[in-house]
């Protein structure tokens, strides 16, 4: 079924003709642009947050920019978790309709592709507004309720250009879902390495040269993402030789298209924003647990190294969604069931060669992000979360690439439910007990979210292997 090309697609773009391919090769093949893409991307974040302590503070000014430093990096730790929020409602979006265009895909099904994509693009400039909207207007109240107490001018001010540019942030992240979800990585890796890297030449003049402080991030990170979809907006509404075409003209809002979408795409966003809730509810817990503005910055810091290692399985897993799902749409389970397994045992390997190397590397990355006075009090604090946090790579390879199978067969009610159990249930409740139970500190909360990352993983991907004998007896 995969073997051979329908002469409805012989004429079609290769992205097409990979996902009716042989599945690990495919895997493979719309893995490693997204992987390089996000490294870059990761790469970014992580210079990000150098420029923010104060790394380029000498070499690009000679006046004083106050706003950085422990205390910027601080206060854009707070701004995090609602960046995610904006992120994970995108990227939910752009699941579900890629995953719905994957399946029309392996249906054949060309007039139904072209319909999911332009109610995709739709919807996500209506929900872009509504986020702009309200997190704008009540900025000052959310930072403050989430305790920004001595960096809370620098995380409004910060917070409000990045919710300023809430329609550039869903509309790239959601472009990018439909080339992948026909099978078109290289050009969205194209377009995430070049807003990736106007991000990293720009952010310094806007925070040093310009005088900015951190609020000079923010205005780097949308002018970046601007550029890029002025580019996406080209080769998808102009250019137009894509798989899937946009014909707004006499558009209808169609029930069971928007069903097809939201789907998969409904839970995704729920199972993004549960991270995201999960990260502001550990945040209140670091204070609580007496690691105050420092314990903050050292998660933020954390965790976005801990993006660096995990970056390759979320490749991979966009991978996965796209394969599977036309696997799915063509009735081919013994493919699914290749794609989904070899991605799982990719990811494996992949992660413990990463968590040995991370481990090893945690005292130099932690000086590169203390370079400063103040940085200097955090240094030893994050090299001790590094290590532990290394420790769950490897499981997570099993979970994430259950997630992506799940959508990519149309089962995001799944994907929500493991996720849901990995971070509300499980990294919270434990974050708690090691908190109120054992008084473990900071410490104990870097443990808590190991453990409930291992277990999670267990149970996603014991639940997907029992899903797909399930498809396999049906088959039968």
């Amino acid at each position: 079924m995969f073997g051979a090309v329908n002469e409805e697609f012989s004429d079609e773009t290769k992205g097409v003709k990979t996902l009716f391919g042989e599945p690990k090769k495919a895997v493979i093949k719309l893995a490693i642009p997204m992987i390089i893409a996000m490294s870059a991307h990761t790469i970014y974040n992580l210079v990000d947050a150098l420029w923010v302590s104060g790394l380029g503070k000498d070499f690009f000014t000679t006046v004083d920019v106050p706003e950085v430093g422990t205390g910027a990096l601080a206060a854009v730790g707070f701004v995090l978790p609602f960046f995610m929020m904006i992120l994970s409602i995108a990227t939910g979006i752009g699941i579900g309709g890629g995953s719905a265009i994957s399946r029309k895909i392996g249906s054949k099904d060309k007039k139904g592709a072209d319909n999911v994509a332009i109610h995709t693009i739709i919807i996500t400039l209506l929900i872009a507004i509504v986020f702009t909207i309200v997190f704008y207007i009540f900025a000052d109240r959310i930072f403050i309720s989430i305790g920004a107490e001595k960096t809370a001018t620098m995380a409004i001010s910060y917070g409000r250009v990045i919710f300023a540019g809430c329609i550039v942030i869903f509309f790239t992240n959601v472009a990018f879902a439909i080339l992948r979800g026909e099978g078109d990585a290289k050009r969205a890796m194209y377009a995430m390495m070049l807003g990736a890297g106007l991000n990293i030449v720009i952010d310094p003049i806007f925070i040093y040269t310009l005088g900015l402080g951190v609020t000079g991030a923010a205005y780097a990170t949308i002018l970046s993402m601007f550029i890029t979809s002025i580019i996406l907006i080209y080769w998808l509404f102009f250019r137009k030789d894509t798989y899937v075409k946009f014909k707004f003209r006499g558009f209808k809002f169609n029930k069971d298209t928007i069903k097809d979408i939201f789907r998969v795409g409904l839970p995704a966003s729920v199972q993004q924003l549960s991270m995201s809730f999960t990260m502001i509810i550990i945040i209140i817990i670091i204070n609580i647990a007496g690691g105050g503005e420092n314990g903050v910055a050292i998660y933020n810091t954390g965790w976005r190294v801990v993006m660096i290692a995990i970056l390759p399985l979320l490749g991979i897993a966009t991978a996965v969604t796209s394969v599977t799902g036309a696997a799915f749409g063509a009735n081919s389970i013994d493919k699914l069931n290749i794609a989904y397994m070899y991605a799982a045992k990719l990811g494996f390997i992949i992660e413990i060669l990463l968590g040995i190397i991370l481990f090893v590397l945690a005292p130099l990355i932690s000086i590169a992000f203390t370079t400063g006075p103040e940085g200097i009090l955090i240094r030893n604090d994050l090299e001790i979360f590094l290590k532990i946090t290394c420790i769950f790579y490897p499981g997570a390879a099993f979970g994430i690439a259950s997630s992506a199978m799940f959508q990519g067969t149309g089962k995001g009610t799944y994907a929500l439910i493991a996720t849901l159990l990995r971070t509300i249930v499980l990294s919270i409740a434990l974050a708690l007990i090691s908190t109120y139970i054992f008084n473990a500190g900071i410490i104990g909360i870097w443990w808590s979210l190991v453990i409930a990352n291992l277990i999670g993983s267990i149970v996603s991907f014991t639940w997907g292997k029992i899903y797909i004998r399930r498809l396999l007896d049906l088959q039968q």
